[in-house]
């Protein structure tokens, strides 16, 4: 007869790291919609003006259209200033209170713009209104390196960054019904409440750090602390700030995030355009044609961020959609005199590309810089988009006063696009999944 000694134990440690791999997937449950639902509370408050001034703003305010434009740039230059010192913070103090700062702030600041009359106390809420926001994507990528790894990095951007598309969809339907209900000035009012209301829900569900969370186990959070502690073991030291700012990749970054930023202007500014023609012809479903891009934008980010993590490639996610972008921006604008559904094709391919590699391309830096720098260069990148953002403001509407056309300014976006795709892939990234020359568990040695 066999005794219970004839047959062998259990792996004790395969049942303890499938308990640890089961509990650490909750990250993705607590974590990720948290940060989806506050960047797309942020979209909303933010591209909503759009929708404010095609409204008549400007003509219930009585302010010239000059003025008009000028609200909707300061809003970039209050997004653009304040992004350093709001990731500093994060890093520093806390990302989870940050956010939750900001998320009371600019749901004040949006419902106040449908309530302040007079121009220049409208042209400092819009200003504040841009402070507000600059601090929630540098604080929540700083808070995603604090809960997930190298090798989840893309889907987490991914997921936190498809709040922009994704709030386009259902922005456009939403903010249009309310205007035509309660007018636009209580759609400001309406449209801010949200997110005050979910700073609360953010800050009774979001920790900075996995051992602060209940619902984490002491052994899951130092499993997970190993690992992004063996991460760090692959960066170079950096003192500080200044020497980061002259790492040769973060200044290629910061150039290559601006001309990308300013031919994502020429989608949002072409797509509106596109369609308008579109409806001229008599084609009754404009309003819906408006969010297919968006969807293709969605479906390829998250394909992209998850082939980006499973290869550990982030250049090759990045510049082909890029560059495939801008030559699509440009074939949209070239056809859309002969044949509106080629040009709307190209717009397709031009939305969906010129989205795509948002999730890689913010991997990149917590993969060359250690985390005491990496949290405030992502936001002197993000703060160099904003100024993109700008820039093709200007420039296209400065092109198209000089040459009569607005065929010099999207050539121009067109050029932009194809040029911040060249410039990834000529820079040096992290190699491929360096991290399996780590020794196992680095407290040891």
């Amino acid at each position: 007869m066999k005794s219970t000694a004839d047959y062998p134990e259990p792996n004790i440690l395969d049942i303890d790291g499938v308990r640890t791999e089961k509990v650490l997937r909750k990250r993705w449950l607590y974590i990720l919609p948290s940060v989806f639902v506050t960047y797309s509370l942020a979209y909303l408050d933010r591209a909503n003006y759009g929708f404010g001034a095609a409204a008549g703003l400007a003509k219930t305010l009585n302010i010239s259209g000059s003025r008009s434009a000028l609200l909707a740039a300061l809003f970039f230059l209050g997004y653009f200033l304040f992004q350093i010192p709001g990731a500093a913070f994060a890093r520093r103090k806390s990302a989870r209170f940050l956010v939750f700062f900001a998320l009371v702030s600019w749901g004040t600041l949006a419902s106040l713009t449908g309530v302040i009359r007079n121009f220049w106390m409208l042209a400092l809420d819009r200003l504040l209104l841009g402070a507000a926001e600059s601090f929630i994507l540098p604080a929540m990528l700083i808070l995603l390196t604090n809960w997930f790894t190298r090798a989840e990095r893309s889907r987490t951007n991914t997921l936190l960054l498809l709040g922009n598309p994704v709030t386009v969809v259902w922005m456009s339907l939403a903010t249009g019904y309310l205007i035509k209900a309660v007018g636009w000035q209580m759609t400001f009012v309406l449209e801010g409440i949200p997110s005050i209301l979910w700073g609360f829900a953010w800050l009774f569900v979001i920790r900075d750090h996995p051992h602060q969370a209940p619902w984490l186990s002491p052994d899951s959070c130092s499993v997970l602390k190993d690992r992004l502690e063996r991460e760090q073991w692959l960066l170079p030291k950096v003192a500080n700030l200044t020497s980061a700012m002259r790492h040769p990749s973060v200044i290629l970054l910061t150039v290559q995030y601006f001309f990308w930023s300013l031919g994502v202007y020429g989608f949002v500014l072409w797509l509106p355009s596109v369609i308008q023609k579109g409806a001229s012809k008599g084609i009754a479903i404009t309003g819906l044609l408006s969010g297919v891009p968006y969807v293709f934008a969605i479906l390829l980010m998250l394909l992209v961020g998850h082939f980006s993590d499973r290869s550990f490639r982030r250049k090759r996610f990045i510049w082909p959609f890029l560059i495939l972008s801008g030559f699509a921006l440009l074939g949209s604008y070239l056809t859309a005199g002969e044949s509106f559904w080629w040009s709307y094709g190209f717009l397709i391919v031009a939305g969906a590309a010129m989205y795509a590699p948002y999730g890689p391309f913010f991997a990149i830096i917590p993969e060359i810089l250690p985390k005491n720098v990496a949290g405030e260069i992502t936001a002197l990148v993000n703060s160099c988009g904003a100024l993109g953002a700008f820039a093709g403001t200007w420039l296209v509407g400065l092109l198209e006063a000089r040459t009569g056309n607005s065929r010099a300014g999207f050539l121009l976006m067109s050029i932009s696009l194809v040029l911040s795709g060249a410039i990834i892939y000529c820079m040096r990234t992290a190699s491929n999944n360096t991290l399996s020359t780590l020794p196992e568990n680095p407290r040891n040695d």
